[in-house]
């Protein structure tokens, strides 16, 4: 049987293996950072009669540039963001995943450079062996920060076509000053992305990247409907930025790349944002009992502006892991050595979780 040795791979993917989660079924599955409340029926009925009538046209391409839905996204970002956006200046793609990729075939590639701070998002080294840019990782202060000094000095030496920031960070949770974020898209020659795929769930006073926009044309804020609205089933990820941004990313983009059911039903999701978006308020309180709850018991719990914790620190945080899931709980094995990150459910799950794991460190 042929294996992948015996194929003309690319050598760089030599010993690689597909980024994912476990797919796991467990009563209680905390480790994909999903949104725990499933659409009302009436959401899903909404969104039954949209995909019903994009039907009725599959025999045709969907619109290529999804012109309906990216305006109903600049309706929305205007709103969260509190500044205004034209259609021109949103993009959307399946997933913010593909938005971020588009990005670095975009503004990457061979003898370009992009730059991040580790520990955050483990897809951003994918994206640049993805696209042939070399990867530059520095490294975060010991609360999960930017380290302003360090990240300029970096950006200084690399001289980066891109740098990502994910803010709130991934697997952290931590949200970054907007201070640090303008010193750093003022020092960068190339665009700076803000990853912002947990943004609705920051903590009040923390403002978004979107307000630095007017002044940074090379800027790029990536949003995602997977997590806050609940559509993580849908895989619509999208972007703001100047309309040249776009522009440079509809080059790259494959044709007809958003399907005209995917677009139909995120039409309907944005329709029915008030009641999807209802559940952020409460996830927002759990996380923050959860980060209270972990405190009290004598681990340390990162200060959190997503929706889900990172906690530690353990010896053996796989069996701390493994002892989680013998218990019908599934969180996640990620972040820096002797952490281990919980996704915020429901009440019952969180309570679940809270129980499994005074089981398993008593």
């Amino acid at each position: 049987m042929t294996s992948l040795d015996d194929l003309p791979l690319r050598d760089e993917l030599r010993g690689e293996t597909p980024y994912g989660a476990p797919q796991l079924d467990v009563p209680v599955q905390l480790n994909t950072n999903e949104n725990p409340y499933r659409p009302s029926e009436t959401v899903v009925a909404d969104m039954a009669a949209a995909v019903a009538e994009a039907a009725r046209g599959l025999n045709r391409y969907p619109d290529r540039d999804a012109v309906a839905l990216r305006a109903g996204l600049a309706e929305y970002l205007t709103a969260d963001g509190g500044v205004p956006l034209a259609t021109e200046q949103v993009w959307a793609a399946n997933g913010s995943n593909e938005v971020v990729l588009q990005l670095l075939l975009a503004f990457g590639g061979p003898g370009r450079t992009a730059v991040s701070f580790a520990p955050t998002y483990s897809m951003y080294p994918e994206y640049a062996r993805d696209s042939h840019t070399e990867w530059v990782l520095g490294r975060r202060a010991d609360d999960f920060t930017i380290d302003r000094e360090h990240a300029l000095g970096v950006i200084a030496e690399h001289r980066p076509s891109v740098v990502l920031l994910a803010s709130p960070n991934n697997p952290t949770g931590t949200a970054l000053p907007i201070d640090d974020i303008a010193a750093i898209v003022a020092a960068a020659p190339g665009v700076v992305i803000v990853d912002e795929a947990y943004g609705e769930f920051r903590r009040s006073g923390v403002p978004s990247a979107l307000s630095l926009l007017p002044d940074s044309p090379r800027l790029v804020v990536t949003r995602t409907m997977s997590k806050a609205f609940a559509l993580a089933g849908g895989r619509v990820g999208y972007l703001a930025a100047s309309p040249a941004v776009v522009d440079a990313v509809r080059i790259v983009r494959l044709p007809y790349h958003l399907s005209s059911t995917t677009q139909a039903v995120a039409g309907a999701a944005l329709r029915h944002a008030d009641e999807l978006l209802g559940a952020v308020a409460e996830l927002r309180a759990e996380r923050d009992r959860t980060v209270a709850w972990l405190r009290g018991r004598g681990l340390q719990a990162a200060d959190s502006d997503a929706n889900f914790v990172l906690f530690g620190t353990f010896a053996d945080r796989h069996a701390v892991w493994q002892g989680l899931l013998d218990r019908g709980v599934l969180i996640r094995e990620t972040g820096p050595d002797g952490w281990l990150r919980v996704s915020i459910g429901t009440p019952a799950e969180m309570a679940a979780f809270r129980t499994a794991l005074e089981e398993v460190t008593a």
